[in-house]
């Protein structure tokens, strides 16, 4: 077991980048709020009266965006989570070390997810053990 940990200069620096990524993160669902909005108002084929008066394949193209946008929404609602996690193991000193093996991830890769929570060779790992 590694006693090894990010130094606080470097935890500032995650948790700027991590805070920087749930701006950028807020900002995409916002966009997907206001386009679920925009293409829900005045659509014939969300009225009950006018469900034949649209064509089918118009209506079900309708029908997919709308459900796109609500599956983009839900992915971007998870990441948000995941990155408020990553702030809290910032806190309470946990971030950047694998879970399994207890040794520093790498720099490298906390920057580019620093929601993960193992390291490539215990996730490695992990994916090979299914």
């Amino acid at each position: 077991m590694s006693s090894k940990k990010y130094t606080k200069s470097k935890l500032a620096s995650f948790k700027k980048s991590i805070e920087a990524k749930l701006n950028n993160v807020a900002n995409e669902l916002d966009d997907i709020k206001d386009n679920l909005d925009a293409n829900t108002r005045g659509t014939a084929s969300l009225s009950q009266d006018a469900v034949y008066s649209v064509h089918m394949a118009d209506a079900g193209t309708d029908s997919f965006e709308r459900e796109k946008g609500f599956h983009f929404m839900n992915r971007e609602t998870d990441y948000h989570k995941l990155l408020i996690k990553a702030l809290e193991r910032i806190k309470d000193g946990t971030f950047g070390i694998c879970k399994i093996c207890k040794e520093l991830i790498v720099e490298e890769r906390m920057l580019e997810v620093p929601n993960a929570t193992k390291c490539v060779k215990c996730k490695e790992g992990e994916k090979l053990n299914l």
